[in-house]
């Protein structure tokens, strides 16, 4: 087909979708409240419809008041039914997928829901809507003259009665329009490889001769691929490859450590990078702007959002709010219900709004994933800021890192112990140490009154990772490839305490 049909064909639907969204971005609670009455309405006949009596819910108060907020643990066996074939339990259309997800931590799988409606309504027009935004923002776009390279945590699918599992990147994979297969590298089969390092050289050999102009998934993984295409061909930069490479569609992981490492073998000035928030629940908000760090909160994609402040989330004060009481640079946890039966359902993540008209955010990290055995609060943002700002200053480069605490023993107070993996160490690391100290500091109020005069907390420990240490401990857990990620920041010292022992 030629480019310029390709990009009228594109720039039509872009306009009519525009048209939506400025919906949305100009009565944003209104487009919300309508979505939860007719997932409520939608839902009514199911078994959890009837449960709770959706018919006669007519307001949000009632809403909150009578549907408990759920964590996995809560609807696992709910779910187990429905994996079992068992249907209209929580959602009326069948669900025949499950979307497998271990995120960081969990030995024990996850296995999330997905309809039929997720995915036309949520994950697909998601990849329709970025494209859009793109488009809209770079209309010398040339993406469509080349393919996209998406690089999956896929495994192969497995059929269980009648329902099948996998990762939410192999069932978005097995269900694509045919347009997507023929506009995208590597090929479907190598995609859902299941053994990652057979299927990382598979498909260098098999992109490295195609026209790609635009990448797309995790930063931790890409970048491995990335290196390996560059090894492969034994060239310096990856413009050298495919020159005609202009944006990379990331999320997944924070982009902050890996940032300079691309920069360094994407080292034109003009290439786009565009963050993306999903999850195997759903897709959640869309980089709509070049060159920002701000992701816009997509309101019509069949998930209604609600909210907790971190700072009351598991005590007697919790609170819930929806989308309208929000207030900006709050951390909340973040709880959806949505078009595949997650009900009140807490995904994990943690968010800030950094506007709120229209609503933008900002991932902030984990509900779980967090150091605060001391009062200290340090989630992740305070962690990769700190990182990035000590790394400018000492010239250094992280592959990866974790942190844990010490805890206190006897009269010796308590400190955190972190271990990172470089691929530019620092020439002194007790300076390094220093610095990571004293911009944790500037950054979180809670450490820094923890650190003073070492009231509670002595200075940070900071080892060395010995090269592919992170690698090897995913690789032992059978965990590498596109969804697996590093658990960052840790209340106990597990992880930690593994990967000392594998760095002797």
């Amino acid at each position: 087909m030629p480019i310029p049909l390709v990009n009228s064909i594109a720039s039509w639907f872009l306009k009519k979708r525009f048209h939506q969204i400025e919906l949305f971005l100009k009565y944003p609670n209104e487009v919300q409240e309508e979505l939860l009455f007719s997932l409520l309405d939608t839902a009514k006949d199911t078994q959890i419809g009837q449960q709770y009596d959706f018919v006669s819910i007519k307001s949000y108060k009632t809403f909150s008041e009578r549907i408990p907020i759920s964590t996995y643990e809560d609807i696992q066996n709910t779910i187990e039914e429905s994996r079992q074939g068992k249907q209209n339990i929580f959602w009326p259309t069948p669900i025949k997928w499950f979307a497998k997800s271990s995120g960081t931590t969990n030995a024990k799988s996850k296995f999330i829901p997905v309809s039929v409606e997720s995915l036309e309504d949520c994950h697909y027009a998601a990849g329709k809507d970025l494209l859009c935004m793109y488009l809209n923002n770079n209309e010398e776009s040339q993406l469509f003259t080349g393919k996209s390279l998406r690089l999956g945590g896929s495994k192969e699918l497995y059929k269980e009665n009648g329902t099948v599992f996998g990762d939410l990147s192999a069932i978005l994979i097995d269900n694509m329009p045919f347009w997507a297969e023929f506009s995208s590298t590597p090929s479907s089969k190598v995609s859902l490889m299941s053994d990652w390092e057979y299927k990382m050289q598979a498909i260098v050999d098999e992109t490295i001769n195609e026209n790609v102009t635009s990448l797309a998934g995790v930063p931790s993984w890409m970048l491995v691929m990335l290196n390996n295409v560059l090894e492969t061909t034994g060239k310096q930069d990856v413009f050298d490859i495919w020159p005609n490479l202009e944006v990379y569609f990331h999320g997944g992981v924070s982009f902050l450590p890996y940032m300079d490492q691309y920069k360094s073998i994407l080292p034109r000035k003009d290439f786009k990078y565009y963050e993306i928030y999903n999850a195997s629940e759903g897709f959640f908000a869309i980089q709509d702007q070049n060159n920002s760090s701000e992701l816009l909160l997509m309101l019509d994609y069949g998930i209604f959002y609600e909210f907790i402040d971190m700072s009351t989330y598991g005590t007697s004060q919790e609170k819930v709010i929806p989308l309208s009481e929000v207030a900006k640079d709050v951390n909340y946890a973040v709880v959806i219900t949505t078009n595949a039966g997650l009900w009140r359902y807490k995904i994990g993540d943690t968010i800030r709004f950094t506007s709120l008209n229209p609503y933008r955010i900002k991932v902030s990290g984990r509900t779980k994933h967090h150091i605060n055995v001391f009062g200290e609060e340090l989630i992740i943002e305070n962690a990769e800021d700190a990182l990035k700002d000590v790394c400018k200053k000492t010239n250094a480069e992280i592959i990866d890192y974790t942190a844990a605490p010490i805890f206190m023993e006897g009269k010796e107070k308590g400190s955190h112990e972190w271990l990172i993996e470089f691929k530019t160490p620092p020439s002194d690391i007790n300076n390094f140490n220093k610095l990571l100290d004293s911009a944790l500091k500037s950054l979180n109020s809670d450490y820094e009154a923890k650190r003073y005069n070492n009231i509670t907390l002595n200075q940070p420990k900071v080892n060395i990772a010995r090269p592919q240490l992170f690698y090897d401990w995913l690789k032992k857990k059978d965990k590498l490839g596109g969804q697996h990620k590093i658990p960052r920041l840790s209340n106990s010292r597990d992880y930690l305490d593994e990967l000392l022992k594998l760095n002797r």
